[in-house]
């Protein structure tokens, strides 16, 4: 399995959400954001890779998750 990069945002998101499934993304730092998902057990891109905009898709993907789950 080659593992998750920064193009599967869908996966990232659901990961990180089930990470930390009570954390509002949207009141997250794009640094923190990108040190988590470097960190995920699964992540196996170039950490050096990631755009503002890849980091932005995650985090709205990821908003969506917590919204479903948070109202």
């Amino acid at each position: 399995m080659p593992g998750i990069t920064w193009d599967h945002t869908e996966d990232i998101a659901l990961a990180l959400y089930e990470k930390f499934p009570d954390l509002d993304p949207t009141h997250i730092r794009y640094t923190d954001l990108h040190q988590w998902i470097t960190e995920l057990e699964d992540f196996k891109d170039d950490p050096k890779a990631s755009t503002e905009g890849k980091l932005e898709a995650i985090q709205m993907a990821w908003l969506e998750e917590y919204k479903e789950e948070h109202g």
